[in-house]
Order: C-alpha cells, then structure tokens, then sequence
C-alpha cells in the first residue's frame, strides 16, 4: 500500500506559505535532458525549482499549483487549497487530478469547475495525459494510470479512443466552490519546459465579486464556513 506522505509547509511573508506534497525543493542544477521515449526522470520530475516555489510564495492574491506531466498536483499555494481543496490531507494517487475526476465515486468527486466547464477540464486532461504517454512510451507509472482510468471510466476510455491532442488554452474557468459558490477567474498556464511540469495559475479580476470571493478564501483557509464556532 502506497504510503501517505505529508506536505510540507513553508510560511512565506504575511503568513502565506506554500505546501510541496512529497517532493524536495529543486538543487539549482536541471535535470539531465532525456532521450527518445525514455521513462520519467523520478528524481528530477518531483523536485519543485526553488524559484518557482518562491513564485507561488510571492502571489498571495492568486491560487497557483504545480502539475506533472500526468496531472499529479506537485505544490500549492495556501490561495490554492482554500480555492480547490486541501491537497495536504491526500496522498498521491488522490492528489492526481484525472483520478479525482474519472474516477471518485458518483456524488463524491470534488467540482472544482462549474459543469459548464467540468467537461472543457476533463477533454483538456485528457489530452495532457495522452501527449504524456506518447513523449514516455516506456514509463511504467504512466502506463498504469492510463490502465486504471480506462478500466475504472468509460467517459475516460471514449476521450481516450478519440485520440485528440490538440489542446486549445483555456483563459477563464469557473470555479463551483461548495462554501463562497462559483467563482469566474482567470486562468494562466507556465509550462517549466526542463521538468515536464506546468504551473496553473488562477487570478480574479480587480474590483470584481470573484475578487471579494478569493479575499475571504484567502482569510478563510480550508476550515469549513458552515460549521458553527
């Protein structure tokens, strides 16, 4: 049984932190470039860059999150948890984002788009998932989160069976959170070309109510809003 692993927290100024799930902060040497259809590079491919760590640090108004190269949430910024869940409290396979959306229980998966934009989310990952598995033809942990999802989803299997891997970007998402409710924000994607990694970053427009929304979520946290005190 794969073992939990704890995040680690590391408070940034103003009491913003960022979390690392099971990852160690980057060396500054890159990781050594890999050849035609070779696996994943573990050691490398699990290390946040210190400096995009600091990033995350440094945007307290914005929720950023790190992502592999199959969907695994890597780091997070406080902003971040509070907007779409506390990453801390899962393991790996729970923190991957195409696991929470295929396969969670009926009723169970966590929203974190508005149904209007679950299925847009859901083709993107999708797609991601499949440039992965062409660019790591022989990586064990990506073949068998292929296996599961197309085992475990059907809606998986047909986005699957299209063979698209043409993603178009997405510049705005809803965000359906269960306590502040839907929150319209602009969404910016950094691709860390060296690690095979992307940052997702989600801003609200100044003076707009998605703006108030992620200021009380910011003050909020991850506790829960509808428990009485």
């Amino acid at each position: 049984m794969e073992d939990r692993r704890r995040a680690e927290h590391r408070p940034g100024a103003g009491g913003h932190g960022i979390a690392a799930g099971g990852g160690e902060a980057a060396t500054p040497a890159a990781p050594r470039p890999r050849g035609p259809g070779e696996p994943l590079d573990r050691a490398g491919v699990r290390r946040h860059p210190a400096s995009i760590l600091d990033l995350l640090r440094r945007l307290p108004n914005a929720a950023a999150i790190v992502l592999s190269a199959t969907g695994e949430v890597l780091a997070w910024n406080d902003l971040a948890a509070a907007l779409l869940g506390d990453f801390s409290a899962l393991d790996r396979r729970e923190r991957n984002l195409l696991r929470r959306v295929f396969l969670a229980p009926r009723g169970k998966a966590p929203l974190l788009h508005s149904p209007s934009d679950a299925e847009a989310f859901a083709a993107a990952a999708v797609r991601h998932l499949r440039a992965a598995a062409a660019r790591y033809p022989g990586d064990a942990e990506v073949s068998a989160l292929v296996d599961d999802l197309l085992a475990g989803s059907a809606e998986f299997a047909r986005q699957w069976a299209a063979h698209d891997v043409c993603a178009e970007p997405t510049l705005r998402k809803t965000v359906d959170h269960p306590l502040v409710g839907p929150i319209t924000l602009d969404c910016d994607v950094l691709d860390i070309a060296d690690r095979d990694q992307r940052v997702v970053i989600y801003t609200a427009e100044p003076g707009s109510p998605a703006e108030e929304a992620l200021r009380l979520l910011s003050v909020v946290g991850t506790q829960r809003m509808d428990v009485p005190g």
